[in-house]
C-alpha cells in the first residue's frame, strides 16, 4: 500500500489538498490530510497504516515542523513545498521577521485579528489571488483552541532552527520553491537545501509560483517525481 500524509502550513487547513487527493487517489495512493485545527475542524494527525509500501510526507511551509514525530521518521520520501529549517534568523538578520511575528501574535484576539490573517494569506497566495484557493476557515470566527494553536505556532516559526529531530535521513526528497515567494526568503530556502546535502534530493525552482505551492502546476511536478522509483 502506497500512502501519503499531507500537512498544511500556518493558518492553512486540510481542504487545501482536496484537488491533489482527487488526482492521486485514482493512481493507487492512499491519501490522508492532516488538520492542525485552526478553524472549526478538529485537530487530526493521521497515522500510517501498518502495511508495506511507500510512505510519502507532503509538507507545505511550517507543515514540516508540525507533523508528529512518528509520521515523519517513518517516511520513505518527503516533498517539501516552500519549507524551511529557519524562518526567523537569530541576531540582526532576523530582527524584522521576528518583529513581524510578534506583531501577528499581538493581533490575535484583537480587533485587528481578521485583517492580520487576511494580509498574511494574501501575501502567501501571491502572485495568485487568495480566491484561487479553497476558502480559509481562519477568515471567520476563531475558537479559543484555534487561536491558541495559531499563537503557539507563531512561536514555532520564530524558534525553529533546524530539521525536525525525527527527520528521515534515508528518505529521498523533493524540494519545491516558488521564485516569487514573498514569505520564505531565498536564504531560508538555501539553508534547507544545505541541511539536506547528504541525502538524495531534487530541487525544483518554479519561476511563476509564490509561497502557496498547493497548485495544479506544482501537483504535476510532484506527480512526476512520485513515479520515479
Amino acid at each position: 500500500m502506497n500512502q501519503i500524509i499531507a500537512m498544511h502550513g500556518w493558518a492553512g487547513h486540510a481542504g487545501l489538498w482536496n484537488h491533489w487527493r482527487r488526482m492521486l487517489e485514482p493512481q493507487g495512493w492512499v491519501w490522508q490530510s492532516a488538520e492542525r485545527g485552526y478553524g472549526p475542524a478538529p485537530l487530526d494527525m493521521p497515522q500510517w497504516h501498518s502495511t508495506p509500501g511507500e510512505r510519502v510526507v507532503i509538507a507545505h511551509s511550517l507543515g514540516l515542523h508540525l507533523l508528529p514525530e512518528n509520521r515523519l521518521k517513518d517516511a520513505t520520501a518527503v516533498v517539501l513545498l516552500g519549507c524551511f529549517t529557519t524562518f526567523a534568523e537569530a541576531g540582526t538578520a532576523g530582527r524584522a521577521t521576528r518583529a513581524g511575528l510578534q506583531g501577528m501574535r499581538a493581533a490575535l484576539g484583537s480587533t485587528s485579528e481578521q485583517n492580520m490573517l487576511r494580509k498574511f494569506l494574501e501575501k502567501a497566495s501571491a502572485p495568485l489571488s487568495i480566491d484561487a484557493f479553497p476558502p480559509f476557515p481562519v477568515l471567520g470566527a476563531l475558537s479559543d483552541s484555534g487561536r491558541n494553536r495559531l499563537n503557539d505556532d507563531l512561536g514555532l516559526l520564530e524558534s525553529c532552527r533546524q530539521l525536525p529531530m525525527s527527520w528521515p535521513r534515508q528518505a529521498r526528497v523533493l524540494v519545491v520553491r516558488g521564485m516569487k515567494d514573498a514569505v520564505v526568503s531565498a536564504a531560508g530556502h538555501q539553508q534547507l537545501v544545505d541541511a539536506l546535502s547528504n541525502q538524495t534530493i531534487q530541487v525544483h525552482c518554479d519561476p511563476s509560483s509564490g509561497h502557496a505551492l498547493i497548485t495544479p502546476r506544482v501537483l504535476r511536478i510532484v506527480d512526476q517525481w512520485l513515479q520515479i522509483p
